[in-house]
């Protein structure tokens, strides 16, 4: 459902942001790491504009999908909380709110703390979380997403005591081309963070040079904008 539905939403949004914070700052060539990669919507375009991307991410299963569309890219299948690659890498790069599924202060720390030592001195880490204002939304609403094979539903819901988001997500994909359908079904968490916090973490973690910036004032299109934050920051 994640590879179907979401290939072409948050990059065409994203670009702009990313062209100010990332594509402007790290020359073609560089050695990227790209953080909880997914699928590899964004790796392909890191791929396409030059960069030597290594990719990781903890589901198998989309690493799978991504070395089906990249075959010549080295992709990991890991947690980033226990990430280890035998590499030293330019810059790293991790979208679409990935950080917020680390479900603990402490985790992220040690996500970032991972990521620092995976980073050649002065390295770029840039990322986006989600804060509040993104899953104070009105979402407990059905959205549906469809094509000829699949549909998608999710609805998520938020929780301002435990700072925990949930989406649940049903989707239906046809087998072949018969008139059956296969009905599957997930909870997906994740946690909202307070601006201060991440920037405690990425200072804790040994990063310098750190800029935050607001999704809809690096140019990011507005339907994904709301509530979310861009970092980036130097080993």
């Amino acid at each position: 459902m994640y590879d179907a539905f979401w290939a072409d939403w948050y990059l065409p949004a994203a670009l702009p942001a990313l062209e100010k914070l990332f594509f402007s700052r790290i020359g073609a060539g560089a050695k990227v790491l790209d953080v909880c990669c997914g699928s590899g919507h964004v790796t392909q375009e890191l791929v396409r504009r030059g960069y030597q991307v290594t990719g990781v991410d903890g589901s198998a299963a989309l690493i799978e999908i991504a070395r089906s569309k990249m075959p010549d890219v080295r992709f990991c299948v890991q947690d980033v909380q226990q990430l280890r690659i035998e590499d030293r890498f330019d810059a790293a790069i991790s979208t679409f709110d990935s950080l917020n599924h680390v479900l603990s202060f402490e985790g992220v720390q040690r996500v970032f703390a991972n990521v620092h030592e995976q980073l050649a001195p002065g390295g770029t880490f840039v990322f986006d979380m989600n804060l509040e204002q993104a899953y104070s939304q009105d979402l407990t609403q059905w959205h549906v997403t469809l094509n000829d094979d699949a549909v998608g539903l999710v609805r998520g819901h938020y929780d301002p005591v435990n700072k925990k988001a949930a989406t649940e997500l049903v989707w239906f994909t046809r087998q072949g081309e018969t008139e059956n359908w296969i009905r599957r079904k997930s909870i997906v968490e994740q946690r909202c963070y307070p601006e201060g916090e991440v920037l405690i973490a990425l200072r804790a973690t040994g990063f310098s040079h750190i800029e935050a910036l607001m999704a809809e004032h690096a140019g990011m299109e507005p339907d994904l904008a709301l509530g979310r934050i861009f970092f980036v920051a130097t080993r």
